[in-house]
């Protein structure tokens, strides 16, 4: 298996100052779950993201950077395309 990086509660690559991140829920938890192999389930980082209290600022985040991969805000990557769709 594929090291996993998230960028969530370690900054950025451009160093980008996110504070919403240190408050973010999946810092805490296994980072595995956020980035599922294909055809894997969700269930448990949407149950993390729905108790969250930065949900829309990761959301916000994933959106305006075109994160690809992973659950994001409590959306999978096909939720997002289909959101950013529906935005236009």
């Amino acid at each position: 298996m594929s090291e996993v990086v998230i960028p969530l509660a370690h900054g950025t690559d451009d160093g980008e100052e996110l504070g919403w991140q240190e408050r973010a829920l999946c810092a805490q938890t296994d980072p595995e779950a956020f980035f599922p192999e294909k055809g894997g389930s969700t269930r448990e980082a949407k149950k993390v993201c729905r108790a969250c209290e930065v949900r829309a600022e990761c959301l916000e985040y994933a959106l305006q950077h075109d994160e690809r991969f992973g659950i994001w805000g409590g959306l999978s990557e096909r939720e997002r395309r289909k959101l950013k769709r529906q935005a236009v």
